[in-house]
């Protein structure tokens, strides 16, 4: 039965560590997974949090606090020691080591590299530091299983088991020249099922994917999909094997990425939790909210300037509101599917032309059936001819003008390398709104 944190069972824990009664906070802790032991430190005060994390084993510890949100996790690692921050990284993966290192201080990181016991843990996170945290090298784990394709299966069977002491999940065995070229991978259930004295280079396949370090962590992501991989090897520019990724890492980063463009598409300009600061809260959306208050108050300008023509028919302004959200649904149809389609790399890229064609003909389409719309409602509610005209025409005119906005929006921020999805939020709906007001007014001036 999933775990059900509870106020009744938080004042227990916390009571607990009040009391110092270390008895009944590990038996506790014992029959939790660490996830659920994450969500109990959320609701403690940093020197509780603290408390508890250092009754647990070091093994499960650590596990916790790989679990814990960036943000929470540094000022959560502010409590220990730069010892006990090494004894932690000692036990995580190379990966798992730098992104915490990543979050301390240069000299806190300095000093719990000198303090990691394991060398050979500390050279690795070593070469990890310098990559981007964004890109295979950065998202990439230095412990994996190889073996030289010249040697036999039996010695590649105790390769397996000294190496796998350090490599939590073994998916498959990589296959590596005397360089350290990457040449494939044996499975395992090829070298369990191998004849005695058999060689790899006899069962190993060639048919490998692999990675550069200097792919983006976007690039791993699609190929990790396109081919349903549980692991992908990284290679430097020469072919060499330096790590691999694991399908849990990038679901962390498919995750950030999709949160990061949910907030960039409700306006929201930086990466914020729900119980961030309030300042914090007010200042990442605070710049879009302005924007768009700029946006309105423009708009009202372009309403004035035709202040008489809506004095003399007061009917046109009951419409207004029916332009805008009409210009801002369309922008937003149509901005969507062009993020989506520039998210998925695995299908033929569309050249702009084809995509124009496209974009015109729907909504040229949802033009008609939009403006026939209009024009009949109007009828419905009783206003005379000329305007139910203008409303027609309107209509199918923003539809036109905001299907193609959304469209080249998001294809030029991508070609400028900015985050395509900041166009299907207020971007586009301010935009549209400008426009379409701008539309609606002058063919009210042509026609009335």
């Amino acid at each position: 039965m999933p775990f059900e944190l509870t106020k009744e069972y938080l004042e227990k824990i916390q009571a607990a560590i009040s009391e110092h009664n270390n008895e009944f906070i590990r038996t506790e802790m014992e029959e939790l997974f660490p996830a659920d032991i994450t969500n109990i430190l959320y609701e403690l005060e940093g020197e509780e949090a603290h408390y508890l994390v250092t009754l647990l084993d070091t093994k499960l510890a650590a596990e916790i606090i790989v679990n814990l949100d960036p943000d929470d996790r540094k000022k959560f690692l502010k409590n220990f020691t730069s010892q006990q921050i090494a004894e932690y990284v000692d036990l995580l993966d190379s990966d798992d080591a730098v992104d915490i290192l990543n979050e301390q201080p240069v000299n806190v990181r300095e000093e719990v590299i000198a303090l990691v016991s394991d060398r050979e843990q500390a050279r690795f996170i070593i070469d990890l530091l310098h990559y981007d945290e964004d890109c295979a090298g950065g998202l990439m784990q230095k412990e994996l299983v190889k073996i030289n394709v010249k040697q036999s299966v039996t010695e590649c069977v105790e390769e397996i088991r000294r190496q796998a002491e350090d490599v939590e999940n073994v998916y498959s065995v990589y296959v590596v020249d005397d360089e350290g070229t990457l040449l494939g991978r044996a499975s395992l259930k090829k070298i369990i099922l191998a004849k005695r004295g058999s060689k790899i280079a006899d069962i190993f396949t060639d048919d490998i994917v692999s990675v550069k370090t200097t792919a983006t962590g976007e690039e791993v992501a699609d190929i990790m999909q396109k081919y349903d991989l549980d692991a992908v090897p990284v290679v430097n520019i020469q072919g060499r094997l330096l790590g691999r990724i694991t399908i849990d890492d990038v679901v962390d980063f498919i995750t950030e990425q999709a949160h990061e463009d949910v907030q960039a598409m409700a306006g929201i300009s930086e990466d914020v939790e729900e119980d961030d600061s309030v300042w914090k809260l007010v200042r990442s959306r605070l710049p879009w909210l302005l924007i768009g208050m700029t946006g309105s108050f423009l708009a009202a300008k372009i309403i004035g300037v035709f202040d008489g023509e809506v004095a003399r028919t007061p009917a046109l302004a009951a419409f207004i509101p029916l332009i805008g959200s009409t210009g801002g649904n369309v922008g937003i149809q149509s901005s969507a599917l062009i993020v989506q389609s520039l998210a998925d790399k695995s299908g033929i890229d569309t050249s702009l032309t084809e995509r124009l064609k496209k974009v015109l003909l729907v909504s040229l389409l949802n033009g008609l059936i939009a403006a026939t719309f209009a024009f009949l409602g109007t009828l419905v509610l009783e206003h005379e001819n000329t305007i139910s005209l203008v409303m027609s025409l309107s209509i199918f005119s923003i539809v036109m003008l905001a299907s193609f906005m959304g469209t080249i929006t998001p294809l030029v921020l991508n070609q400028f390398d900015i985050n395509p999805a900041v166009a299907s939020g207020p971007f586009i709906t301010t935009t549209n709104d400008l426009l379409g007001y701008g539309v609606y007014f002058l063919i009210v001036y042509m026609l009335i």
